[in-house]
């Protein structure tokens, strides 16, 4: 039997661990061909590692030239990469927040506009945003990465409007912390800040509004985004579908 994305072509950033590497790995055992984007050389040849078959594809989304020259012969498009800062906003360095926003807005949009044409063409196209219970709640002392995510939902819709007509979706997903080294690196921060212990961090400052008090594991977010590519996709498009334990429900 032909496996759902027999066929098609996916292109996922942030691939090398993580939601992405969890994604990558699904959608390819969907049947998709994969090219999977990142920095991290070593962690992509680590994923290529487990996952044979996929095209591991050395790239920093910050160097917009580099965004430019990804492969634009693309069916499905994952919008993942990320990175953290945390300061008060006075503090904020106007850099770092340049950098976080050219890589977690600026770069997914590139993107986007890069593969449209493609997906128009063949008039199918599944467009998933990464984003976060930040596109839809903030915190303090994340000026950047809370505007780069409400940015990332807007994108979303907009894509989604302007690609309803020629069979392209796109949605956003919205979990709570997830189990990745970009939160294990915030909790370790947090504790030696605080001086408290890791699990204190989990309970008393990440998990704090969230009901269900755990952390999502990646698989769980690469099962939504299959939802999104899946047989009932079709006229799933412009949502953003959260699995944040509750945060938004207060």
């Amino acid at each position: 039997m032909p496996t759902p994305l027999t066929g098609r072509t996916a292109l996922v950033t942030g691939a090398a661990s993580g939601i992405g590497a969890a994604v990558v790995a699904r959608m390819a055992a969907d049947g998709a061909a994969v090219i999977a984007v990142d920095r991290d050389e070593a962690g992509l040849k680590a994923l290529a590692e487990q996952v044979p078959g996929i095209d591991a594809v050395v790239c920093d989304l910050s160097d917009l030239d580099a965004v430019d020259a990804l492969p634009a012969e693309v069916d499905l498009l994952v919008n993942n990469a990320g990175i953290q800062h945390v300061a008060p906003l006075q503090d904020f360095d106007p850099e770092r927040f340049s950098l976080i926003l050219r890589i977690m807005l600026e770069a997914p949009f590139r993107l986007v506009r890069r593969v449209l044409p493609h997906m128009y063409s063949r008039g199918w196209g599944r467009v998933i945003n990464v984003s976060s219970a930040h596109g839809h709640r903030a915190s303090p002392f994340k000026v950047a990465y809370v505007s780069a995510k409400h940015g990332l939902e807007g994108l979303s819709k907009v894509v989604a409007l302007e690609g309803a007509p020629h069979g392209v979706t796109s949605n956003c997903l919205a979990p709570g912390y997830v189990r990745t080294p970009l939160v294990e690196k915030q909790i370790a921060d947090q504790a030696r800040a605080h001086g408290i212990s890791e699990s204190e961090v989990l309970e008393q400052v990440l998990l704090a509004p969230e009901a269900v008090k755990r952390l999502v594991e990646p698989s769980e977010v690469a099962e939504l985004a299959a939802v999104l590519y899946g047989p009932a996709s079709a006229s799933i498009t412009g949502s953003s579908l959260s699995a944040d334990g509750g945060w938004t429900a207060r």
